[in-house]
């Protein structure tokens, strides 16, 4: 972590980290924290953030190292090493019935989702898979996941979202692109 910080700073300067308030279980709120990988500012949407993306950023997250301080999360209890992935806050009002059952779990680094097509699964497609996570989750079943992130991320597979390196926004169920 020490090394990725340093490499940080020397190619896109201060601050390193970036935190955002992310839904934890049973829907608490706690923050986040990664490797910042965009430019400092604010903008309009994910389609704005894709020109933010530093080159640094793509490679941490291509390589998936801008997810190293989140162990630290892991460490307070915010978050556990397998579990549907934390949305930011602002998606609360947006879950369906079914899909508000993914906080019913502590939100992970890694999960089914992610090792069933990561950014390449509709929202949609995600949700059913974090539900259905909820429902069947083992502990034999987080090993096998963990596992299989770890192939995953030494291949590089399905890191970004139908060639694009940000999801777009999840606006809710039945609000538009994100429904396929």
């Amino acid at each position: 972590m020490i090394i990725t910080g340093v490499i940080s700073v020397i190619f896109q300067g201060f601050p390193v980290l970036f935190h955002h308030e992310r839904l934890g279980k049973e829907g608490h709120p706690f923050t986040l924290v990664k490797f910042r990988t965009m430019t400092n500012g604010q903008s309009l949407s994910a389609k704005h953030d894709i020109t933010r993306l530093t080159r640094w950023g793509q490679v941490l997250r291509k390589t998936s190292l801008d997810e190293l301080p989140v162990l630290f999360n892991v460490i307070k209890g915010d978050m556990s090493l397998v579990g549907p992935r934390p949305m930011p806050t602002k998606y609360l009002p947006r879950f369906n019935q079914s899909q508000i059952k993914r906080l019913n779990v502590k939100p992970g680094i890694t999960g089914l989702a992610q090792v069933s097509g990561r950014n390449s699964l509709s929202w949609e497609e995600r949700f059913e898979v974090d539900v259905n996570y909820v429902k069947n989750n083992s502990f034999m079943g987080d090993l096998i996941i963990i596992f299989k992130t770890l192939i995953i991320v030494f291949r590089g597979k399905n890191v970004d979202a139908n060639n694009q390196e940000i999801m777009p926004e999840f606006m809710g169920s039945g609000h538009g692109e994100n429904d396929e």
